[in-house]
C-alpha cells in the first residue's frame, strides 16, 4: 500500500475535539454512584426503555444509587427512533421533578433522547428549535452521564442527536458541541444479553461509522487512526458476537470498536449511507442499523471509484489479502456485503416491505441530510435512486 498517496486523500490541517470523559471497562457501570457523588448530584432522572428494564440492566444501577442516598426516577417512554414529542415530554418531566442530573442507560435512541431532554430542559423551547448545526448557544449546567447497552451507535460520545418528525416523515438532526455527554461509562458486561438481531444491526452501524468517516471529506489523521482501528476491531469481533452473545472477548471488542467509531465520526462526520438511511427510516420506519446494512456495500462500491486507495485499505482491514491496490479496492464492497450476509441482516428492501413507489421520494429526501456533503463522491438524485433500486 502506497501510504504517501493515501495520506493525500486526508486533510493535513485539522481540529479535533472530544469533550466527553470516557470510562471503559467490564463491570464499570457498578461505579455510577461514585461518579455521581463526585459531581455532587442528589436527584437523578434516568432515561431508558422498557426493553432495558425487562432485561434487568437497571436493577444494579438503581440499587447502587439507593446505597449512596441518591434519589432516582425512571423515564421509560423512549421508542426506537425517538419522536420530537418524546424529547419535549421528557424535558417537562425532568423540570417538574427538580432533578439535577440525567443518566441515559440504553442504546442510541435512549442516549439521544437524554441529550435532547438536557437541551430543552436547560434552554427552553422544543428540540425542533435546535435542528441543524450550532443552534445551541451555550452549554448546559445539567450533567449527562451515558451508559450504552448496545455496541453500535457511538452516541455515548458524539455531538449529535437524531429525532423523528413523524408528521413530515423526516429525521431531524441536532449538531452541537453542547450535545456531548459529560461522562460515558462503557461497560461491555451490559451488552452480554443483547439479542442476535440487535447485535448484528448495531454492529454494522459501528462498522459504517468507521468506513464512512474514513471516506469523509472531513477525514484527518486523527479521525483516520480511530476509524481504521474501529473497522479492524468491529470486523474482527462482530461475527462472533452475533454467533455467541456470551463471548466476553467478542463483546469487549465490539464495545471498544463502537466507541472508537463514535470518537472518529464525532470529528470526521459521515456520508452517503447515513444520508440515504435517514430518509429511508423517515419514510418507511426501517430500523437504522438494518437500513445501513442494506446500503453500506453499495456506498463503498460507489465511493471506491474516487477513493481507490482508501477502499483498498478497507478491504485489507476486513481481512482481504493481496498487494494489488486496484484489485483490493474492487474487493472492499464485496467484503462488506459478505459480512452483512454472514450476520444475517436483510440484503433487499423488498424483504422489509418497502413500497417500490417510495424510492424516488427517499432518494430526493436523502439530500436533506447534511451528511451528504461530506461524501467524497457527490451523487446526483438519479445516482441515489439507482442505488436504491439496486438494493430493492
Amino acid at each position: 500500500m502506497n501510504m504517501s498517496s493515501l495520506v493525500k486523500q486526508t486533510r493535513q490541517d485539522f481540529s479535533f475535539h472530544l469533550p466527553t470523559r470516557i470510562e471503559f471497562g467490564y463491570g464499570k457501570s457498578s461505579r455510577l454512584a461514585e461518579n455521581l457523588v463526585t459531581l455532587g448530584v442528589n436527584r437523578v432522572f434516568i432515561v431508558s426503555d422498557k426493553g432495558v428494564e425487562s432485561a434487568g440492566l437497571l436493577s444494579g444501577i438503581i440499587s447502587s444509587l439507593q446505597d449512596s442516598k441518591i434519589v432516582s426516577e425512571l423515564y421509560l417512554e423512549v421508542e426506537p427512533d425517538p419522536s420530537l414529542e418524546t424529547i419535549d415530554r421528557g424535558a417537562e418531566y425532568f423540570l417538574s421533578g427538580h432533578y439535577d442530573c440525567l443518566v441515559a442507560v440504553g442504546g442510541g435512541s435512549v442516549i439521544d433522547t437524554a441529550k435532547g431532554i438536557r437541551i430543552v430542559a436547560s434552554q427552553g423551547g422544543s428540540i425542533r428549535d435546535y435542528a441543524g448545526v450550532d443552534k445551541i448557544v451555550s452549554s448546559s449546567a445539567i450533567p449527562l452521564l451515558t451508559i450504552p447497552t448496545t455496541s453500535g451507535t457511538g452516541s455515548e460520545v458524539t455531538i449529535f442527536g437524531v429525532y423523528s418528525d413523524w408528521k413530515n416523515n423526516v429525521k431531524v438532526t441536532v449538531t452541537s458541541q453542547h450535545m456531548a455527554p459529560t461522562l460515558t461509562i462503557v461497560d461491555p458486561e451490559l451488552t452480554m444479553g443483547l439479542p442476535q438481531n440487535m447485535t448484528a444491526a448495531s454492529g454494522i452501524d459501528a462498522l459504517a461509522h468507521g468506513i464512512e468517516t474514513y471516506f469523509s471529506l472531513r477525514s484527518c489523521p486523527a479521525s483516520d487512526a480511530l476509524a481504521t482501528e474501529a473497522i479492524t476491531t468491529v470486523g474482527s469481533h462482530l461475527r462472533q458476537a452475533v454467533v455467541d452473545g456470551k463471548d466476553k472477548e467478542a463483546r469487549i471488542g465490539m464495545s471498544h470498536g463502537s466507541l472508537l467509531a463514535g470518537m472518529a465520526f464525532n470529528n470526521g462526520f459521515l456520508g452517503l449511507a447515513h444520508a440515504i438511511g435517514s430518509a429511508l427510516s423517515g419514510h418507511c420506519h426501517v430500523p437504522h442499523g438494518i437500513a445501513i446494512g442494506l446500503l453500506l456495500p453499495r456506498v463503498v462500491e460507489f465511493n471506491a471509484q474516487v477513493c481507490p486507495l482508501k477502499a483498498a485499505k478497507i478491504a485489507q482491514l476486513l481481512g482481504v489479502e493481496g498487494e494489488d491496490e486496484t484489485q483490493l479496492a474492487g474487493q472492499a464492497a464485496k467484503a462488506v456485503a459478505f459480512l452483512v450476509r454472514e450476520i444475517g441482516l436483510p440484503t433487499r428492501l423488498k424483504e422489509l416491505n418497502v413500497p417500490e413507489d417510495r424510492l424516488a421520494a427517499i432518494a430526493r429526501d436523502s439530500f436533506q441530510s447534511g451528511m451528504m456533503r461530506f461524501n467524497p463522491r457527490q451523487p446526483a438524485e438519479a445516482d441515489v435512486l439507482d442505488l436504491l433500486k439496486r438494493v430493492y
